[in-house]
């Protein structure tokens, strides 16, 4: 709870310090901001209390919602910190750009904690709402106008099946409470067929959400018109709370063999599509953020095992962990890459000859293309194999179908890579860094090299 005050009220003071017309000042207020919840985060971690004696029992920030809420926590910060080279360039919009990630972050906060499906409702929507507007904020491109747009109606329509859902779940277990939920189910007195549509329709909203096929439609278009910055923080914030909420409803509501041989049977099968869809429309993409986004539907087929694997929530939540934090310090990595090549038509071919231009940067793509495509030692690969070596009993034809698909994308992840040490024969200008980017890159090669360390303490 504290690190959600705080983030809030953060929020609020970027948005007011933006009135001195000062990016610099917006930047460290909510940096500044991030670093202090953070911290409140280790603290609460390490000792068990919170400084601030709130509490509210539609929320609860046990260990994983902590977490999962330092994890996001630290991505936006770094997502904040990259994208203010280009956020500053309109000193009028800088401290509505960062305060409405901020917002959003502290909906990624309840949506890790939450014990109702009302704040895990609410959760989402202060999630979601800001970042509809983010992916416009660049007025004049069409294609920025083109994803809020596209991200609006199909996220309002996933929110539509939600309260649905919602409805008819509650209109069998008479409760939000996720708890009692569970209860109702354990005690046979729940009306199943009811359950079970609200099951299907809540399942169909989170698969709308993370982007898995055939549901991922909007998502190559959002990331590709959303600004750099912004389809980073949705490919690491909002995908990492979307699934820790995901397994947390899934595990606790309807998590009993009987609902989970139901609702598992049919995620399996759009496991299966999504890995496909995502790889082979991978293989032609010319576009980095394009690339990234059906890259990102193929992880999504591998994170839904952990949501099919929820015999042991402890061992599924330390799995989701690593896999997401791992997945998201890489792609931060490339976007950061992204923003700092500047190329206005974000081609994959603009990477070319990187090793010329800046050495470090070259080593930073290609440890995070390696990190993605699960190649050890990065962290990419420890997180496949919690995933595989968990999911293997009960879902070995899967598992086998993900080595597949992994086979399959090491082919255009080798081409990211050949493009990015490939040599020009008239060598381009040096790219120079600025410090915050520099930390920022150091920060995503320190965790996709060192991440491993931190498995003994999951």
């Amino acid at each position: 709870m504290d690190a959600l005050i705080v983030i809030f009220v953060s929020g609020l003071i970027s948005l007011f310090a933006a009135f001195a017309k000062k990016p610099w000042l917006v930047l460290t207020t909510a940096v500044g901001g991030l670093l202090v919840a953070i911290s409140l985060l280790i603290c609460q971690l390490a000792s068990g209390h919170s400084f601030i004696n709130l509490s509210y029992e539609g929320l609860n920030f046990d260990h994983n919602a902590l977490m999962f809420g330092l994890a996001v926590t630290i991505f936006a910060t770094l997502i904040i910190s990259v994208g203010y080279e280009r956020f500053k360039e309109e000193p009028e919009h800088t401290g509505e750009y960062i305060s409405l990630l901020m917002f959003s972050l502290a909906g990624a906060l309840i949506m890790t904690a939450f014990t109702d499906m009302f704040m895990f409702f609410l959760g989402l929507e202060i999630l979601s709402i800001p970042i509809y507007v983010m992916a416009g904020s660049r007025k004049h491109d069409l294609r920025s106008n083109e994803a809020s747009l596209k991200y609006f109606l199909t996220g309002a329509f996933a929110t539509g099946l939600l309260l649905f859902g919602i409805a008819w779940v509650y209109g069998a277990t008479a409760s939000f409470n996720i708890y009692e939920i569970q209860q109702t189910i354990l005690n046979g007195s729940s009306t199943s067929a009811m359950l079970m549509i609200g099951i299907l329709l809540i399942m169909s909203s989170f698969v709308f959400k993370v982007g898995a096929a055939p549901f991922h439609f909007w998502s190559p278009d959002v990331y590709d018109g959303a600004p750099h910055a912004v389809t980073g923080f949705m490919a690491s914030v909002v995908k990492m709370a979307a699934f820790g909420a995901f397994l947390k409803l899934f595990s606790v509501c309807f998590g009993t063999i009987e609902l989970h041989a139901f609702w598992g049977n049919a995620l399996a099968v759009l496991t299966v599509i999504t890995l496909f869809v995502g790889n082979l429309s991978a293989l032609k993409q010319v576009r980095l953020k394009r690339l990234l986004a059906f890259s990102s539907i193929t992880h999504v087929g591998y994170t839904l095992l952990v949501i099919l694997t929820t015999e042991d929530l402890a061992v599924s939540m330390a799995d989701l962990w690593f896999y997401m934090t791992a997945y998201g310090f890489s792609i931060i990595a490339l976007i950061t890459i992204g923003i700092v090549v500047n190329d206005s038509e974000d081609r994959i071919d603009a990477l070319r000859g990187l090793g010329q231009r800046n050495p470090f940067l070259a080593v930073v793509a290609v440890i995070a293309v390696l990190s993605l495509a699960g190649v050890p030692p990065t962290a990419g690969f420890f997180g496949k194999y919690m995933v595989f070596s968990h999911a293997w009993n009960d879902w070995w034809w899967l598992v086998i179908i993900a080595l597949v698909n992994s086979a399959i994308s090491i082919y255009y992840y080798l081409r990211m890579i050949g493009t990015v040490v490939s040599r020009e024969e008239e060598p381009a200008a040096k790219i120079k860094l600025s410090p915050l980017t520099l930390l920022v890159l150091v920060i995503c090669l320190v965790a996709m090299l060192g991440l491993s360390a931190v498995i003994p303490f999951l």
